[in-house]
């Protein structure tokens, strides 16, 4: 055992940003795969429901870790090419983000009342005028709250990324444990880190719901 040095304290700090980085990332993916879902399971086309509702199954039903192994070492088996931590990483949180998000989103449109959607017909509108200029408007105000408390859970959801060795806030704790010995004072040091982050956006949810809750009731 030897004591935490700054030089252990500065590599759990700085791997924030990787864990930042990862998470930004699979948002932005996972957003992009998550509006084509939503459009999907609100088009009047049942082979886009379809398709939709298979993938958000498929996804769904399959736990994020193995999600994660699949990509990290079948890959590599089935087709020869390596894949970095860090893609696997990506890939497998974008794809699950894309699930989760996409039925946050097509729920907030269903949830957009149905006077609006026949007061939009009744204008002689396109549909696709209708979703950009009545509906997705209100269901993005709908959706906000609890796309901000999926965020959350997406930070912490990147602590997985530790297990195929991509270094970021869990395993550069990880690293740093075990060259100390003192996992308690790391992983709480660790714990806290993860706190910092998830917290506001915690709270931001909170008073996001709070309000357009509150506004909804005039």
């Amino acid at each position: 055992m030897r004591g935490i040095s700054l030089s252990d304290l500065w590599m759990i700090i700085s791997a924030l940003r990787w864990t930042l980085i990862l998470a930004l990332s699979t948002f932005a993916c996972g957003a992009i795969i998550g509006l084509l879902i939503a459009t999907a399971r609100s088009s009047h086309q049942r082979w886009l429901r379809t398709v939709a509702w298979c993938y958000v199954e498929l996804i769904q039903g399959i736990p994020l870790l193995g999600l994660l192994f699949l990509l990290f070492f079948g890959v590599p088996m089935l087709s020869g090419i390596e894949v970095s931590s860090f893609i696997a990483a990506l890939t497998a949180f974008s794809l699950s983000a894309g699930a989760f998000l996409g039925e946050i989103w097509r729920g907030s449109i269903a949830a957009v009342p149905k006077g609006q959607w026949e007061a939009s017909l009744s204008l002689g509108i396109s549909r696709g005028q209708m979703l950009r200029n009545v509906i997705w408007p209100q269901a993005f105000r709908l959706a906000l709250p609890p796309t901000v408390g999926f965020s959350v859970q997406l930070i912490k959801n990147t602590s997985l990324a530790a297990l195929v060795g991509f270094v970021e806030l869990t395993r550069s704790g990880q690293i740093v444990s075990g060259s100390t010995l003192q996992p308690l004072v790391i992983y709480l040091l660790v714990a806290l880190c993860y706190f910092a982050l998830c917290f506001p956006l915690a709270r931001l949810s909170l008073q996001l719901e709070a309000r357009f809750h509150g506004a909804g009731r005039y």
